[in-house]
């Protein structure tokens, strides 16, 4: 059974290696096919894919969108596009505009909860200001001892109602799934457990999300709880969508699962890569 993880992040968003480091460190825990998607930028996938051969292992081009749905942040992941897409770089072009205002305001937030320099203690983990997240800001937070660790970070800050949270007016859902499949790619709704919608609201995403061209939800993802992969398993059956998989990795030992320790997808699914090989 091939290993496939299809969710992935190098430093070029918010994860920690640089891509080739991330092939390297996925081929040797196991990896067959994988698939960098770094959130609102594909900068990185050139050298992904060179590493990707060296290491002889598959590889698959991909993005993972913000967007907003309900008032929520949602995420989409795009898979198998082409980066070089004058559509899907404008897109993400315009969603990663007003990262750095953003992140000023969470560090100004941060500073009157009493934890100053976060903006510059940020930045020390991101390269391009355009593409300052929460991650960075809570890897600052672990490096001064105000946390433990990231997962302590996001339950004490950075989330609605906690110092240093700052919404974002991202894109739409037909705009994201739009330049996805200007770029020639598939859309797939990342770590849908993750979100805090009612039932209701959650049939309401799937529903539209099917309605204008999303195919496939992530099912087994390092974002779930293990007693979550049945739950989206089954509205994958449900909606007909195919399924996908991946750690989420950003870091060793930061992500919740690492490669060799993802389970394989539920029995009964069709996988999202069934008919690429």
């Amino acid at each position: 059974m091939l290993n496939v993880d299809l969710h992935c992040h190098s430093n070029v968003s918010d994860g920690v290696l640089a891509p080739a480091a991330v092939a390297q460190y996925a081929r040797k825990a196991g990896v067959d096919v994988w698939g960098l998607t770094d959130h609102d930028e594909v900068s990185g996938i050139a050298a992904a894919r060179v590493a990707a051969a060296q290491v002889g292992m598959q590889f698959v081009p991909g993005v993972e969108i913000s967007i907003t749905w309900a008032g929520q942040t949602v995420h989409i992941v795009g898979l198998r596009v082409d980066e070089t897409s004058p559509v899907l770089l404008q897109g993400l072009a315009d969603t990663r505009n007003g990262r750095d205002a953003r992140g000023r305001e969470m560090a100004a937030q941060l500073a009157r909860a009493g934890i100053a320099g976060a903006y510059e203690g940020a930045l020390k983990y991101v390269a391009n200001p355009d593409l300052m997240s929460r991650t960075h800001f809570a890897r600052y937070l672990v490096e001064i001892g105000v946390c433990a660790n990231i997962p302590d970070v996001f339950r004490k800050y950075l989330t609605e109602g906690k110092p240093g949270y700052v919404p974002h007016r991202w894109a739409s859902l037909e705009q994201a799934l739009g330049w996805i499949t200007a770029a020639g790619g598939i859309g797939v709704i990342a770590h849908p457990g993750r979100y805090k919608f009612s039932p209701v609201a959650e049939g309401a995403l799937f529903d539209e999300f099917k309605q204008i061209g999303g195919t496939a939800i992530e099912v087994v993802t390092g974002s779930h709880t293990p007693d979550q992969y049945p739950v989206y398993a089954e509205l994958a059956r449900r909606y007909g969508f195919l399924a996908s998989r991946g750690t989420d990795f950003h870091a060793p030992g930061e992500s919740r699962a690492e490669f060799a320790l993802l389970p394989p997808l539920p029995s009964g699914l069709k996988p999202v890569w069934h008919d690429w090989f």
